[in-house]
């Protein structure tokens, strides 16, 4: 095979293998300091390919690192129905990245081995970048391998990382999901949103928001949003990109770890918040209450938002659709004791990662899934989505059936089901808020967030920690999870858990209690208990204040 050669020889040349340490393609592909990715990138590129071939479609390649400082960088990889890559090609990913400059023909061999792949078919792949400074450098490492192996690339320069899983979507559809072009993505947004929020009169509710954009590209997109829908909803930006640096003291991590308002964003009572990450995928939002307190309203309250919104068209369309939420461990425990006892939906949950949530969210008719950290959406079975358009085309329904089928299917143009999307999230946010006729205080009183913290030990190894029961379960090191639970049960309403991270040699630890004096006593505890029982190196936990 000529064109292995010559992609190696390529790579040798242009994009070398400067790293020697292992590295992992995790939940957000492969994400590091930038000056190590060249090689990385490059080898993505080819993978793409492969890929592209292998599924008989066009495939996607995302330049970013999310919510990362701006120093780092990353790549991950798009499946042909916007979907993430799948976990099977995962570990073609790893070992391409890691294999030397001259076993990299070996390892390609293997790849096209093992997935059948025919090298004699097209391929195609579509390329996007975030705004950081590297991302241009590393584009053209991934162009360089996609055009090394044959394959067509096509650039669309800027994206949030939610505009180009719904282009490779539409374009893999042949249009149907949607035209594929960044144009066409705020068309059909935008006209969704309209429609939805055209005729509603509200009293409490203020077509107003002020967006913080972590200096990202999302700040770019939501300029080109105000034009389609600015007579809808006035968005008012800070953190922009005209000054200050991608994610510092800003975005929707910050948001979510701090507990307070990003530099840059001055809250007053009234004001509806929210913030966006680097790229683009995810969204918190937040007030000011009237006693001058910061209030979060982060992924759980998203998705009881979502779910309540969903479930009361559902019923009133008259279908018979079963609708579930997915969450995982971090989902504070009011939220999923409001989803389960007052709103009567089910609720899965599976192990942290976006990819787990996913698929799992593809088991409901309709499947609302949401991290805490404000990544989410919506997916709609085929078979959902033929009975509501169905349903909202059947005239000989009374007139409030067919409304409420016809709102659920414009609704469903409004969500991006191939990934969490901040823009749409925030377009579905304002129209459930708008038709609900609430403020921020009348959403965040559907229920009350249990304290909570967050901190993460420093190990020589956090392969040494092993979960069951989605993460919630420590089974090794022996005997961790009894001293965990002895912990918990000193403390009301108590629920605490210690997982690896995915992504560097942490292990994360989050509690809960009545209390958020308690909830920051029982994080220190369980993180000493990780700290002495899975070799805790550097400085130990620091008791609260």
């Amino acid at each position: 095979m000529d064109v292995l050669k010559t992609a190696a020889e390529v790579g040798v040349e242009k994009h070398p293998r400067s790293l020697k340490q292992e590295v992992t393609y995790g939940t957000a592909g492969f994400r590091m300091r930038a000056e190590n990715l060249d090689h990385i990138v490059y080898r993505m590129g080819l993978l793409s390919v492969l890929f592209s071939k292998h599924r008989s479609g066009m495939t996607g390649l995302m330049v970013t690192a999310s919510h990362n400082p701006e120093e780092d960088n990353g790549v991950k990889l798009i499946d042909t129905m916007g979907e993430m890559m799948p976990i099977s090609w995962e570990s073609h990913a790893t070992q391409l990245a890691n294999v030397s400059d001259e076993k990299l023909v070996d390892v390609l061999k293997e790849i096209i081995k093992a997935e059948s792949i025919d090298m004699s078919r097209p391929a195609s792949v579509s390329v996007a970048m975030d705004t950081r400074p590297s991302s241009k450098l590393l584009t053209q490492a991934a162009k360089d391998g996609i055009e090394a192996l044959g394959g067509n690339c096509c650039d669309f320069g800027l994206l949030t990382t939610p505009q180009l899983h719904y282009i490779v979507c539409c374009k893999n559809t042949n249009g149907q999901y949607g035209e594929p072009t960044e144009k066409g993505y705020y068309e059909k947004l935008s006209k969704a949103f309209i429609k939805l929020n055209k005729d509603i009169k509200s009293k409490k509710y203020v077509p107003q928001l002020y967006l913080d954009l972590a200096n990202g590209v999302g700040a770019l997109k939501i300029q080109e949003l105000n034009n389609y829908i600015n007579d809808v909803l006035k968005i008012t930006s800070c953190n922009d990109g005209t000054s200050g640096k991608l994610n510092y003291q800003c975005g929707a991590d910050f948001v979510k770890v701090n507990q307070r308002a990003p530099v840059g964003m001055t809250l007053e009572p009234g004001m509806r918040c929210a913030s966006f990450d680097g790229d683009g995928d995810r969204i918190v939002y937040y007030y000011k209450t009237n006693d001058g307190k910061f209030a979060l309203l982060d992924g759980d309250k998203i998705a009881t938002l979502f779910a309540g919104f969903l479930n009361e068209l559902v019923k009133s369309s008259q279908l018979n659709l079963n609708i579930g939420l997915v969450q995982t461990a971090y989902a504070n425990g009011s939220s999923t004791n409001y989803i389960t006892d007052i709103m009567k939906v089910p609720v899965a949950c599976v192990p942290t990662g976006v990819k787990y949530l996913h698929h799992k969210a593809q088991d409901f008719d309709i499947g609302v899934y949401f991290e805490a950290n404000g990544h989410g959406t919506v997916l709609f079975s085929d078979a959902a989505q033929n009975a509501i358009r169905k349903q909202a085309s059947d005239t000989s329904l009374d007139e409030a059936t067919q409304d409420a089928a016809c709102r659920l299917s414009t609704v469903m143009d409004l969500i991006n089901q191939t990934v969490g999307d901040a823009i749409s999230d925030l377009l579905v946010v304002e129209t459930v808020l708008a038709s609900k006729d609430w403020t921020c205080h009348d959403w965040d009183l559907a229920y009350t967030d249990l304290p909570s913290r967050q901190i993460k030990i420093q190990v020589e190894d956090r392969l040494l920690v092993e979960t069951t029961n989605a993460e919630r379960r420590t089974t090794k090191p022996e005997g961790l999870q009894e001293e965990i639970d002895k912990a918990v049960a000193g403390y009301k309403h108590g629920r605490a858990f210690a997982r690896p991270s995915g992504t560097e040699d942490v292990v994360r630890v989050y509690a809960e209690a009545n209390t958020q004096a308690d909830a920051d006593q029982l994080a220190y505890e369980v993180g000493m208990l990780v700290y002495n029982m899975a070799r805790g190196k550097g400085e130990k936990p620091s008791p609260p204040a």
